[in-house]
């Protein structure tokens, strides 16, 4: 339970000191959904398997390239939080993806039918 713990103090902690980031990050995202709210039909479930799929596509990529961005291999896992830590942080990689692909998809193909 420690690591755990600890694991969330260091992700606090990295969050702290990258504050600006995360907040132009967020705004940018609620522009892109303010955008795509503007169009009255705009069909966001024929758009959400297709930001999925990217999403996915996304955190598999992530689950690869994470290790050697950190200066590691997958051999190094050796220990189980190692290995949540690192499947968390692909699964965020993909979910962000697929935040930003879903309005990006839904305006995409709004522009398409007119």
């Amino acid at each position: 339970m420690y690591e755990l713990w600890l694991m969330l103090n260091i992700l606090w902690e990295v969050a702290l000191s990258v504050w600006p980031m995360l907040l132009a990050a967020s705004l940018l995202w609620l522009v892109l959904m303010g955008l795509t709210l503007r169009y009255a039909g705009a069909r966001w479930s024929a758009s959400l398997p297709s930001a999925l799929l990217i999403g996915c596509i996304a955190a598999f990529a992530a689950f690869l390239l994470l290790p050697q961005a950190l200066s590691s291999t997958l051999s190094d896992l050796g220990y189980w939080v190692d290995w949540v830590t690192l499947i968390g942080l692909a699964m965020a990689v993909g979910g962000a993806v697929a935040a930003y692909a879903l309005p990006l998809i839904t305006i995409r193909r709004e522009l398409g039918h007119r």
